[in-house]
Parts: structure tokens; sequence; C-alpha cells
């Protein structure tokens, strides 16, 4: 005798709930049971994927925009005033990348050159540095190994005036929702994914204009001309 088209039906549905539930049970660590090695592995990569969803203003996200300027192909342009950060391409052409600065006291300007490159690098906070937060009850680490809770991130351009290390970096971040602010003491930071992107296209040797307070980067001209919608959609295909 033949099913009904509605009796075959709610037989696969109930087929499939039955399938369901067993195979939650079967990924479920049991009750009372710490997680396995490989489920407690899992849990800091879960928290560093919240944490990096947290909210950053679209503005700031990477772009290819029309930048016209009389600065070479491979040149770095730093605007710390609006927060972007110009990896030059060629005629009229640029990649934009969000940045956080310098909170109030901490900016500053020149023209530099990227001296040394580190991924996941380790970090030295300064002494004056180490000092000023022990005045307010923190103790900062003489020297913290690279990693996820790492403050420079996935990578780091160290910044140099000729053989002299400026201490300032352009450097990757634990806190992407801090882009477009002014947090920093003076280093540059950028959202991972972006630095990593920067770290791959910016060799040693590569010239830096950091145009900031005091103006000691010189005389340089840029033009921001916003998005070239066409040429930024089929460079994410």
């Amino acid at each position: 005798m033949r099913l009904s088209i509605k009796a075959c039906l709610a037989a696969f549905a109930t087929a499939c709930a039955l399938f369901a539930a067993g195979s939650a049970g079967a990924f479920t660590p049991s009750a009372g049971r710490p997680p396995a090695a490989s489920e407690a592995a899992a849990v800091p990569d879960v928290l560093t994927v919240a944490a990096q969803r947290q909210t950053v203003d679209p503005a700031f996200k990477r772009r290819k925009v029309t930048l016209v300027t009389n600065e070479a192909p491979g040149t770095i342009i730093v605007d710390t005033n609006n927060k972007f950060l110009y990896y030059v391409e060629g005629r009229d052409r640029a990649t934009r990348y969000g940045i956080g600065v310098g909170r109030e006291g901490f900016g500053w300007s020149g023209v530099v050159k990227v001296g040394r490159k580190a991924e996941w690098p380790s970090w030295t906070p300064p002494a004056e540095m180490r000092a000023r937060e022990r005045a307010k009850g923190r103790i900062l680490p003489a020297v913290q190994d690279g990693g996820l809770d790492n403050p420079l991130g996935a990578r780091a351009l160290y910044l140099y005036k000729g053989n002299r290390d400026t201490i300032f970096r352009i450097h990757g971040t634990n806190q992407p929702w801090t882009i477009g602010q002014n947090m920093s003491s003076g280093c540059i930071r950028m959202m991972n994914q972006d630095v990593e992107h920067l770290y791959d296209r910016a060799g040693l040797g590569t010239k830096v204009i950091v145009v900031g307070p005091g103006n000691r980067q010189g005389k340089v001209s840029f033009d921001d001309r916003g998005v070239n919608f066409l040429r930024d959609l089929f460079s994410a295909l």
C-alpha cells in the first residue's frame, strides 16, 4: 500500500529530528567533564574573533582611493589628523588604511624610514612608559613575547631616522575598536589584517612621511579624492 506524500514528508521530518538530536549528543562534552584539549584551545580563538568584530567605523576600512600626490610609488604617507595611512601605488592611486594615533601630547611629525620589520613582534615598553604606568598602579613587563595578547599585534614596522630607532612603530593591535582614535603613545596602530597587508608591500628603507603636530615633515602634497568604486570592485574580485 502506497504512503501518501504527506505521510512520507512527516516520516522524513521525524528522521531528520532524530538524527540532529543524536549528532548534537555526539559533539557535546559529557556533563561534568572538562573540555578536551582541542576544545579548550578553541576558546581563545573564539574570543579573539569576537574582539576583532567589535565596532570599527566603516570609514576606516581598507580602500583603494584616488590620491593625487607627487610622492613616489612605494611611499607611506601617515595623515594623523584624519587617521589615515596611505600606501602610494602609482599615479593618482593609493591604498588607504584606517589607523589609531597618539593621544594628546603624544603626536609627532617627520620623515622617517622603515628600518626593521618583524612578524608577531615582542614588545619592550620604554622605561618612561613603565614609570608612568607604575605611578598609576599598573606594572608593565620589561618584555612581552609576541602573540594574540601583545599590544603590537601581528606585525611591526620599526621607524628609523637615519640609523637611529625613533622608538615609534607602525604596528597591529589586539584592540581594533581603537582605530580612528587618539589613544597610543605615538605609535601608528592598524587592524591586524591591514598591517599584514602593508607589511607584505613595504620593504626595508620605505620612506614614511608622518603628517602631524609640529609640521616637521616639511612640505608634502597629497589630496585624497575618495574611493574609485570601479577600481575597488575589480580589486576585490
